[in-house]
């Protein structure tokens, strides 16, 4: 019977063009250099470098454990020109240091994101929080995670 098969290759995702191997590759290199550098050098376009980051940070999310965090620390910083920021928030335990959480600006409503993606549950084990004096993120902190130091 001819016609249109449709087979799954256990080596590619979906319609992506590019091998899951290759891609980890890609995004592997991409922590070493700029992804104009990675595309570069592996003779491939800076979106397949892109698609390829934004495949290993969704796999990384979908898979972090979140489990026992006690310390958070929350600070922003400068991007581009001019007062563009972005609120990042830490993991500061004794035994662990990772980045958790990103958002695009410096207000109530960014740090609210954490905590709403944090999780009521979470939020209530932290212990500690540290933070600028800045009264934005001192409001948020108040309103959510009022038990923690």
């Amino acid at each position: 019977d001819c016609g249109i098969h449709v087979e799954r290759m256990p080596w590619v995702k979906g319609k992506h063009r590019l091998t899951e191997s290759y891609a980890w590759f890609l995004a592997g290199w991409a922590k070493r250099l700029s992804w104009k550098e990675v595309g570069e050098a592996f003779h491939t376009t800076w979106y397949h470098v892109f698609c390829s980051v934004e495949m290993a940070v969704s796999w990384g999310r979908e898979h972090m454990d979140l489990s026992g965090i006690e310390a958070i620390g929350v600070d922003e910083i400068q991007w581009q020109r001019g007062h563009h920021y972005l609120t990042l928030v830490y993991q500061i335990d004794a035994s662990c240091r990772r980045l958790l959480w990103i958002g695009k600006n410096r207000k109530v409503k960014t740090l609210l994101g954490f905590f709403r993606w944090f999780g009521k549950e979470r939020t209530e084990d932290l212990q500690y929080i540290c933070s600028d004096m800045w009264k934005p993120y001192l409001k948020v902190i108040a309103k959510k995670a009022g038990g923690a130091l």
